[in-house]
Protein backbone atom coordinates (compact mmCIF):
# COMPACT_ATOMS: atom_id res chain seq x y z
CA UNK A 1 0.00 0.00 0.00
CA UNK A 2 2.78 2.14 0.65
CA UNK A 3 4.53 1.70 -2.29
CA UNK A 4 0.93 2.69 -4.48
CA UNK A 5 1.00 5.76 -2.15
CA UNK A 6 4.23 6.39 -3.29
CA UNK A 7 3.93 5.68 -6.60
CA UNK A 8 0.94 7.90 -6.90
CA UNK A 9 2.72 11.01 -5.09
CA UNK A 10 5.94 10.96 -8.15
CA UNK A 11 2.97 10.21 -10.77
CA UNK A 12 1.36 13.54 -9.63
CA UNK A 13 4.44 15.66 -8.97
CA UNK A 14 5.69 14.52 -12.13
CA UNK A 15 2.15 16.06 -14.07
CA UNK A 16 2.35 19.17 -11.42
CA UNK A 17 5.72 19.72 -13.35
CA UNK A 18 5.22 19.25 -16.99
CA UNK A 19 2.11 21.60 -16.48
CA UNK A 20 4.15 24.19 -15.29
CA UNK A 21 6.41 24.39 -18.40
CA UNK A 22 5.12 27.50 -20.06
CA UNK A 23 7.42 26.96 -23.50
CA UNK A 24 5.20 27.79 -25.94
CA UNK A 25 3.10 31.11 -27.55
CA UNK A 26 1.14 33.26 -25.88
CA UNK A 27 -1.34 35.93 -26.82
CA UNK A 28 -3.79 37.89 -25.15
CA UNK A 29 -3.63 41.63 -24.30
CA UNK A 30 -2.74 44.53 -21.49
CA UNK A 31 -4.72 47.74 -20.29
CA UNK A 32 -3.20 50.49 -18.26
CA UNK A 33 -4.98 51.27 -14.77
CA UNK A 34 -4.49 55.06 -15.64
CA UNK A 35 -4.85 56.67 -19.20
CA UNK A 36 -2.66 59.67 -19.95
CA UNK A 37 -4.00 62.79 -20.97
CA UNK A 38 -2.04 62.72 -23.86
CA UNK A 39 -2.74 60.03 -24.80
CA UNK A 40 -4.85 60.07 -28.60
CA UNK A 41 -5.98 56.27 -27.47
CA UNK A 42 -8.63 56.64 -25.34
CA UNK A 43 -11.39 55.05 -26.96
CA UNK A 44 -8.81 51.96 -27.65
CA UNK A 45 -6.61 51.21 -24.37
CA UNK A 46 -6.23 47.85 -24.64
CA UNK A 47 -2.97 46.44 -26.64
CA UNK A 48 -2.73 43.30 -27.92
CA UNK A 49 0.40 41.44 -26.82
CA UNK A 50 2.36 38.45 -28.04
CA UNK A 51 4.97 36.42 -26.10
CA UNK A 52 7.00 33.38 -27.00
CA UNK A 53 8.89 31.61 -24.32
CA UNK A 54 11.38 29.12 -23.98
CA UNK A 55 11.69 27.88 -20.33
CA UNK A 56 14.55 25.11 -19.39
CA UNK A 57 13.92 24.41 -15.59
CA UNK A 58 13.08 27.73 -13.91
CA UNK A 59 14.13 30.60 -15.85
CA UNK A 60 12.96 31.42 -19.53
CA UNK A 61 14.09 33.38 -22.08
CA UNK A 62 11.18 35.50 -24.46
CA UNK A 63 10.41 37.97 -26.92
CA UNK A 64 7.71 40.23 -26.53
CA UNK A 65 5.43 42.16 -29.43
CA UNK A 66 2.92 44.57 -28.39
CA UNK A 67 0.83 46.40 -31.33
CA UNK A 68 -2.13 48.69 -31.53
CA UNK A 69 -3.74 48.37 -35.23
CA UNK A 70 -1.23 50.31 -37.08
CA UNK A 71 -0.33 53.25 -34.78
CA UNK A 72 1.65 51.41 -32.43
CA UNK A 73 4.09 48.29 -32.52
CA UNK A 74 7.24 47.07 -30.66
CA UNK A 75 9.22 43.86 -30.12
CA UNK A 76 11.31 43.51 -27.17
CA UNK A 77 13.78 40.52 -25.52
CA UNK A 78 12.68 39.59 -21.93
CA UNK A 79 13.81 37.15 -19.56
CA UNK A 80 12.15 35.72 -16.52
CA UNK A 81 11.38 32.77 -14.08
CA UNK A 82 8.67 30.80 -12.87
CA UNK A 83 8.00 29.42 -9.47
CA UNK A 84 7.80 25.49 -9.41
CA UNK A 85 5.50 25.73 -6.14
CA UNK A 86 3.22 28.59 -6.90
CA UNK A 87 3.25 28.78 -10.11
CA UNK A 88 3.86 32.51 -10.73
CA UNK A 89 6.04 33.88 -13.42
CA UNK A 90 8.18 36.72 -13.28
CA UNK A 91 8.90 38.06 -16.71
CA UNK A 92 10.74 41.31 -17.85
CA UNK A 93 11.58 43.11 -20.82
CA UNK A 94 15.29 43.77 -21.16
CA UNK A 95 15.99 45.14 -24.34
CA UNK A 96 14.11 46.85 -27.26
CA UNK A 97 14.34 45.63 -30.52
CA UNK A 98 11.73 46.97 -32.63
CA UNK A 99 9.53 49.87 -32.52
CA UNK A 100 6.85 52.20 -34.49
CA UNK A 101 4.78 54.97 -32.35
CA UNK A 102 2.61 57.00 -35.21
CA UNK A 103 0.78 58.63 -31.85
CA UNK A 104 3.98 60.16 -30.29
CA UNK A 105 3.07 58.69 -27.22
CA UNK A 106 6.97 57.71 -26.18
CA UNK A 107 8.40 53.38 -25.91
CA UNK A 108 8.21 51.88 -22.04
CA UNK A 109 9.29 48.41 -21.82
CA UNK A 110 7.69 46.75 -19.14
CA UNK A 111 8.15 43.76 -16.41
CA UNK A 112 5.19 41.37 -15.51
CA UNK A 113 4.09 39.65 -12.41
CA UNK A 114 1.99 37.12 -13.74
CA UNK A 115 0.09 33.42 -12.52
CA UNK A 116 -0.09 30.65 -14.41
CA UNK A 117 -3.35 28.53 -14.46
CA UNK A 118 -4.41 25.85 -16.51
CA UNK A 119 -8.89 24.50 -17.25
CA UNK A 120 -9.55 21.92 -18.68
CA UNK A 121 -7.24 21.73 -21.98
CA UNK A 122 -6.64 26.01 -21.82
CA UNK A 123 -3.43 27.72 -20.09
CA UNK A 124 -3.28 31.06 -18.87
CA UNK A 125 -0.58 33.81 -17.55
CA UNK A 126 -2.69 36.78 -15.91
CA UNK A 127 -1.94 39.64 -13.08
CA UNK A 128 -0.51 42.93 -13.49
CA UNK A 129 2.95 45.22 -15.22
CA UNK A 130 4.78 47.67 -14.33
CA UNK A 131 6.65 49.69 -17.02
CA UNK A 132 9.48 52.21 -17.48
CA UNK A 133 10.30 54.87 -20.76
CA UNK A 134 12.81 53.59 -22.66
CA UNK A 135 13.65 57.59 -23.20
CA UNK A 136 14.18 58.68 -19.51
CA UNK A 137 13.25 56.23 -17.26
CA UNK A 138 10.41 57.50 -15.92
CA UNK A 139 7.44 55.88 -14.83
CA UNK A 140 5.00 54.67 -17.55
CA UNK A 141 2.00 53.48 -15.36
CA UNK A 142 0.87 50.14 -14.41
CA UNK A 143 -1.66 48.09 -15.84
CA UNK A 144 -3.35 44.36 -15.85
CA UNK A 145 -2.21 41.67 -18.91
CA UNK A 146 -3.99 38.50 -19.62
CA UNK A 147 -2.48 35.74 -22.14
CA UNK A 148 -3.54 32.50 -23.41
CA UNK A 149 -1.34 30.07 -24.70
CA UNK A 150 -1.74 29.14 -28.65
CA UNK A 151 -0.17 27.47 -31.07
CA UNK A 152 0.32 29.90 -34.40
CA UNK A 153 2.27 33.07 -33.85
CA UNK A 154 0.64 36.22 -35.60
CA UNK A 155 4.31 36.69 -36.78
CA UNK A 156 6.44 33.71 -36.83
CA UNK A 157 8.46 31.33 -34.12
CA UNK A 158 11.35 32.35 -33.19
CA UNK A 159 14.62 30.14 -33.69
CA UNK A 160 15.63 29.92 -29.93
CA UNK A 161 11.76 28.70 -29.78
CA UNK A 162 12.01 26.37 -32.38
CA UNK A 163 15.01 24.69 -30.98
CA UNK A 164 13.42 24.50 -27.02
CA UNK A 165 10.54 22.67 -29.04
CA UNK A 166 12.60 20.23 -30.31
CA UNK A 167 14.83 19.24 -27.72
CA UNK A 168 11.23 18.65 -25.54
CA UNK A 169 9.84 16.35 -28.10
CA UNK A 170 13.53 14.46 -28.55
CA UNK A 171 13.01 14.06 -24.69
CA UNK A 172 9.89 12.57 -25.11
CA UNK A 173 10.81 10.29 -27.59
CA UNK A 174 13.89 8.74 -26.20
CA UNK A 175 12.34 6.60 -22.99
CA UNK A 176 9.46 5.78 -25.51
CA UNK A 177 11.95 4.18 -28.03
CA UNK A 178 14.19 2.58 -24.87
CA UNK A 179 10.73 1.23 -23.98
CA UNK A 180 9.93 -0.35 -27.57
CA UNK A 181 13.95 -1.95 -27.18
CA UNK A 182 13.26 -3.65 -24.46
CA UNK A 183 9.98 -4.54 -25.02
CA UNK A 184 10.76 -6.54 -28.27
CA UNK A 185 11.91 -10.28 -27.28
CA UNK A 186 15.11 -11.69 -28.14
CA UNK A 187 14.66 -14.65 -30.56
CA UNK A 188 17.78 -17.09 -30.43
CA UNK A 189 18.75 -18.52 -33.48
CA UNK A 190 20.07 -21.89 -33.33
CA UNK A 191 23.95 -22.23 -34.32
CA UNK A 192 24.42 -23.50 -37.40
CA UNK A 193 25.45 -27.38 -37.85
CA UNK A 194 28.38 -28.47 -39.54
CA UNK A 195 27.52 -30.53 -42.95
CA UNK A 196 29.24 -33.57 -42.91
CA UNK A 197 31.11 -34.33 -45.86
CA UNK A 198 29.67 -36.34 -48.37
CA UNK A 199 31.76 -39.77 -49.29
CA UNK A 200 34.63 -39.59 -51.90
CA UNK A 201 35.03 -42.55 -54.21
CA UNK A 202 38.67 -43.15 -54.95
CA UNK A 203 40.16 -42.34 -57.74
CA UNK A 204 42.11 -45.32 -59.42
CA UNK A 205 45.65 -43.93 -60.30
CA UNK A 206 47.81 -45.21 -63.29
CA UNK A 207 51.33 -46.52 -62.18
CA UNK A 208 53.72 -44.00 -61.96
CA UNK A 209 51.47 -40.97 -62.02
CA UNK A 210 52.76 -38.18 -59.69
CA UNK A 211 49.09 -36.63 -57.79
CA UNK A 212 49.87 -32.59 -57.72
CA UNK A 213 48.44 -31.11 -54.45
CA UNK A 214 45.11 -29.23 -54.79
CA UNK A 215 45.83 -25.07 -54.76
CA UNK A 216 44.93 -23.34 -51.84
CA UNK A 217 42.95 -20.36 -52.37
CA UNK A 218 44.29 -16.92 -50.42
CA UNK A 219 43.01 -15.67 -47.30
CA UNK A 220 41.05 -12.81 -47.81
CA UNK A 221 43.29 -9.79 -46.91
CA UNK A 222 42.61 -8.46 -43.05
CA UNK A 223 40.59 -5.00 -42.59
CA UNK A 224 43.07 -2.27 -41.73
CA UNK A 225 42.80 -0.51 -38.79
CA UNK A 226 43.52 2.93 -40.42
CA UNK A 227 40.49 3.36 -42.68
CA UNK A 228 38.39 3.56 -39.06
CA UNK A 229 37.76 7.22 -38.86
CA UNK A 230 38.46 8.21 -35.72
CA UNK A 231 36.47 10.59 -33.73
CA UNK A 232 35.56 14.27 -34.67
CA UNK A 233 37.70 16.35 -32.37
CA UNK A 234 35.81 19.65 -31.04
CA UNK A 235 36.79 23.15 -32.99
CA UNK A 236 38.85 25.28 -31.17
CA UNK A 237 36.79 28.17 -30.19
CA UNK A 238 33.68 26.12 -29.60
CA UNK A 239 32.23 25.07 -25.92
CA UNK A 240 30.51 22.08 -26.79
CA UNK A 241 27.35 23.34 -24.84
CA UNK A 242 23.97 22.21 -26.31
CA UNK A 243 22.11 23.65 -24.41
CA UNK A 244 19.17 26.81 -24.91
CA UNK A 245 21.00 29.78 -25.55
CA UNK A 246 20.51 32.50 -22.91
CA UNK A 247 19.31 35.86 -23.02
CA UNK A 248 22.83 36.68 -22.19
CA UNK A 249 24.35 35.03 -24.84
CA UNK A 250 21.92 35.89 -27.47
CA UNK A 251 22.74 39.58 -26.80
CA UNK A 252 26.05 40.19 -25.37
CA UNK A 253 26.46 42.40 -22.45
CA UNK A 254 29.11 45.04 -22.77
CA UNK A 255 30.55 47.10 -19.40
CA UNK A 256 29.37 50.50 -19.84
CA UNK A 257 32.34 52.88 -20.41
CA UNK A 258 31.85 54.92 -17.50
CA UNK A 259 32.29 51.90 -14.85
CA UNK A 260 34.85 50.51 -16.17
CA UNK A 261 37.11 54.73 -16.61
CA UNK A 262 36.10 55.56 -12.95
CA UNK A 263 36.81 53.58 -9.71
CA UNK A 264 33.82 51.84 -8.02
CA UNK A 265 33.64 51.81 -4.56
CA UNK A 266 31.37 49.07 -2.25
CA UNK A 267 29.02 51.24 -0.12
CA UNK A 268 27.10 48.92 1.35
CA UNK A 269 25.83 45.07 1.11
CA UNK A 270 22.40 44.39 1.89
CA UNK A 271 20.39 41.07 2.43
CA UNK A 272 17.22 40.49 2.08
CA UNK A 273 14.50 37.69 2.21
CA UNK A 274 11.51 38.97 0.26
CA UNK A 275 11.16 39.27 -3.43
CA UNK A 276 10.34 42.83 -4.21
CA UNK A 277 12.78 45.51 -2.86
CA UNK A 278 11.48 49.43 -3.56
CA UNK A 279 14.34 52.21 -3.51
CA UNK A 280 13.63 55.55 -3.33
CA UNK A 281 16.43 58.05 -4.27
CA UNK A 282 16.64 61.17 -2.85
CA UNK A 283 18.93 64.78 -3.07
CA UNK A 284 20.62 64.34 0.56
CA UNK A 285 20.51 67.48 2.08
CA UNK A 286 20.62 71.41 0.00
CA UNK A 287 19.19 70.60 -3.43
CA UNK A 288 21.89 71.92 -5.73
CA UNK A 289 20.98 70.51 -9.19
CA UNK A 290 22.84 66.92 -8.38
CA UNK A 291 22.04 64.53 -11.85
CA UNK A 292 22.72 61.31 -11.64
CA UNK A 293 22.37 57.89 -14.04
CA UNK A 294 22.05 54.56 -12.63
CA UNK A 295 23.25 51.11 -13.63
CA UNK A 296 21.48 47.84 -12.70
CA UNK A 297 23.49 44.64 -13.61
CA UNK A 298 25.34 46.90 -16.20
CA UNK A 299 22.57 47.93 -17.88
CA UNK A 300 21.32 51.58 -17.34
CA UNK A 301 18.08 51.88 -16.05
CA UNK A 302 18.09 55.53 -15.25
CA UNK A 303 19.95 57.98 -16.97
CA UNK A 304 20.65 61.98 -15.95
CA UNK A 305 18.04 62.18 -13.90
CA UNK A 306 18.24 64.99 -11.35
CA UNK A 307 18.03 64.77 -7.57
CA UNK A 308 15.36 66.54 -5.50
CA UNK A 309 12.99 65.74 -2.56
CA UNK A 310 10.57 63.89 -4.91
CA UNK A 311 11.71 60.14 -5.17
CA UNK A 312 13.16 58.87 -8.28
CA UNK A 313 11.57 54.81 -7.73
CA UNK A 314 13.26 51.38 -8.91
CA UNK A 315 11.71 48.24 -7.84
CA UNK A 316 14.14 45.22 -8.22
CA UNK A 317 12.90 41.68 -8.20
CA UNK A 318 15.02 38.94 -6.73
CA UNK A 319 14.22 35.16 -6.22
CA UNK A 320 16.15 31.84 -5.64
CA UNK A 321 17.46 32.15 -9.50
CA UNK A 322 18.25 35.55 -9.45
CA UNK A 323 19.32 36.36 -6.29
CA UNK A 324 22.34 38.85 -6.61
CA UNK A 325 21.76 42.22 -7.99
CA UNK A 326 24.59 45.35 -8.40
CA UNK A 327 23.53 48.85 -8.59
CA UNK A 328 25.98 51.49 -9.19
CA UNK A 329 25.42 54.89 -8.53
CA UNK A 330 27.18 57.47 -11.09
CA UNK A 331 27.31 61.08 -11.20
CA UNK A 332 26.82 63.12 -13.97
CA UNK A 333 28.00 65.97 -12.12
CA UNK A 334 28.63 67.19 -8.78
CA UNK A 335 25.93 70.36 -8.29
CA UNK A 336 26.50 73.35 -6.80
CA UNK A 337 27.68 71.86 -3.93
CA UNK A 338 30.32 69.26 -4.94
CA UNK A 339 30.17 65.76 -4.35
CA UNK A 340 27.16 64.57 -5.48
CA UNK A 341 24.88 63.14 -2.57
CA UNK A 342 22.02 61.02 -2.24
CA UNK A 343 19.95 59.12 0.16
CA UNK A 344 18.41 55.81 -0.64
CA UNK A 345 15.71 54.69 1.14
CA UNK A 346 15.22 50.56 0.98
CA UNK A 347 12.41 49.62 1.70
CA UNK A 348 12.49 45.26 1.74
CA UNK A 349 8.91 43.76 3.22
CA UNK A 350 8.87 44.93 7.03
CA UNK A 351 12.32 46.23 6.96
CA UNK A 352 13.49 49.57 6.30
CA UNK A 353 17.11 50.50 5.52
CA UNK A 354 18.44 54.30 4.59
CA UNK A 355 21.47 54.43 2.75
CA UNK A 356 23.79 57.46 2.53
CA UNK A 357 25.47 57.34 -1.12
CA UNK A 358 28.09 59.86 -2.12
CA UNK A 359 29.69 60.27 -5.56
CA UNK A 360 31.93 61.79 -7.86
CA UNK A 361 33.28 62.52 -11.54
CA UNK A 362 36.08 59.76 -10.78
CA UNK A 363 34.24 57.33 -8.14
CA UNK A 364 31.06 55.59 -8.41
CA UNK A 365 29.42 54.11 -5.52
CA UNK A 366 27.95 50.41 -5.57
CA UNK A 367 25.22 49.06 -3.22
CA UNK A 368 24.72 45.08 -3.75
CA UNK A 369 21.61 43.17 -3.04
CA UNK A 370 21.44 39.66 -1.96
CA UNK A 371 18.83 37.47 -1.68
CA UNK A 372 18.12 34.60 0.89
CA UNK A 373 15.27 32.31 0.98
CA UNK A 374 13.20 32.78 4.17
Amino acid sequence: MRRLLNLLLLLLTAASLHAQDITGIWQGHFRSNILSSKSTLLAEPRYKMEVQIAQKDKAFEAVTYSYLVSMFYGKAAATGTINPKTSKVILQEVKLLEFRDEAGGGVCIMTCFMQYSKSGDEEFLEGTYTSMSVKDSSNCGKGTIFLRKVSTSDFYKEPFLAKREKEIAEAKEAPKAKEDTRSKPVVKKPAPTAAKPAPVAPKTTKPGTVKKPAAVAPAPPTPSLSRVNPASPVQPGHSGDTGMTGIGKRFSQITPKVLLSRSNELVRTITVNTNEVVLNIYDDGAIDNDTISVYLDKKQVISHAMLTDKAITLTLHLDESNDYHELVMVAENEGEIPPNTSLMIVKAGDKRYEVRITSTEQKNAVIVFKYEKP
